[in-house]
């Protein structure tokens, strides 16, 4: 196999420490290793999200952080100090759940300030707290109704600022938008993300859904069993990914699988330069890198395709066209009534990002 740079990854600046630092992280339950060697900054006030398929770990890791769950091995830190050895109530973390565990027999103002009693906060303290976190929502007129009274998308804005009203310096949320319908649960990336921004908390958001990590993160840790494929910013992680299961995780996209001989890379009857030594190789390729040949055939990789299948999806077409060796692409592009026959069209070398085979894990073998 060819050699391959990794992509650079979206760090934490070097010139401010992160609010938190996961160290080797590993935890069994019995034989089976759910999470292995997890090791992951958050900076203050960032808005990282854990991405993975069910069964990669994110929640784990998410209860781990909480102090609902002990790790095997490794360590946390919060501001350079220990958290994973301090009680959950001791840790300046909150956590909004994918069911929001709102206290049916309370109001929604009682709601929002229980954790200030609990902590026995004075009672013009609670109060003023609580009227300020409701307008912060927009909820301030909905402060003596009881949750059953309330739809899901203001439950859900109930559940993040009562975790918010106890000002912790992180806030863990597991899927809280799950539950919505698709319109809500998109108004609630667009809100939510601009109340973490207004309130300045990192947050750490876990979600299965890719469109919903790349539309809120600054940076997404994608999980795949147990282990970390790739960190990165949304735009990093998409057009640069790392591995073979990154590209097909994020999005859709080819991969095209050939010999690369004297700066060539051939795939079927396809070539382009590249910067990779001789071997193997592997390259991602965005459908939507993929358009009609235009006029100009300077530095482009250039072929015919006849049209199987086209897919709408509104403004675009997803087509999948056949090229004269056989090879199958799948294609984005602007949506029009007909698409037939055959097509001539292009892709820039540059749009082949090479990128590595994903190992196998063992869990995923058994």
């Amino acid at each position: 196999m060819a050699t391959i740079s990794q992509p650079t990854t979206s760090a934490i600046s070097p010139s401010a420490a992160p609010l938190l630092e996961i160290r080797n992280l590993a935890k069994s339950f019995g034989k089976t290793a759910v999470l292995r060697d997890i090791s992951l900054q958050v900076a203050e006030g960032e808005f990282l999200t854990i991405l993975g398929e069910s069964g990669s770990g994110k929640t784990t890791l998410l209860r781990i952080i909480a102090g609902f769950e002990s790790a095997t091995s490794g360590e946390i830190l919060m501001g350079g100090e220990r958290l994973d050895n301090l009680p959950p109530y001791r840790r300046r973390v909150n956590t909004v759940f994918q069911h929001y565990a709102l206290f049916p027999h309370l109001t929604v103002a009682e709601n929002v300030g229980y954790g200030l009693k609990i902590a026995r906060l004075p009672q013009q303290e609670v109060a003023t707290r609580v009227e300020q976190a409701l307008d912060m929502v927009k909820m301030t007129a909905y402060a003596a109704s009881k949750p059953a009274k309330i739809s899901g998308g203001q439950q859900q804005r109930i559940a993040l600022v009562r975790a918010l009203v106890n000002r912790p310096r992180l806030l863990l949320l597991d899927e809280p938008l799950s539950a919505l319908d698709a319109n809500l649960r998109r108004q609630m990336q667009v809100e939510l993300k601009s109340l973490q921004r207004e309130v300045g908390i990192s947050f750490v958001f876990v979600t299965h859904d890719q469109e919903e990590a790349m539309v809120m993160s600054d940076r997404i840790a994608l999980l795949r069993g147990g282990e970390l494929e790739q960190v990165a910013s949304p735009r990093e992680i998409y057009n640069r990914p790392a591995t073979a299961y990154t590209a097909q995780f994020i999005g859709h996209t080819n991969l095209l699988s050939g010999e690369v001989k004297d700066g060539v890379a051939r795939c079927c009857d396809l070539t382009w330069r590249t910067g990779l030594r001789d071997g193997l190789g592997l390259f991602s390729l965005r459908p939507e890198n993929i358009r009609l040949a235009s006029a100009d055939k300077s530095s482009k990789v250039r072929f015919r395709g006849k049209i199987l299948r086209q897919a709408f999806h509104g403004a675009t077409e997803l087509l999948q066209v056949q090229c004269s060796d056989g090879l199958v692409l799948s294609i984005r592009a602007a949506s029009q009534e007909n698409w037939n026959g055959d097509i001539e069209l292009e892709f820039s070398p540059a749009d082949a990002v090479p990128v590595r085979a994903s190992e196998i894990r063992q869990q995923e073998r058994t």
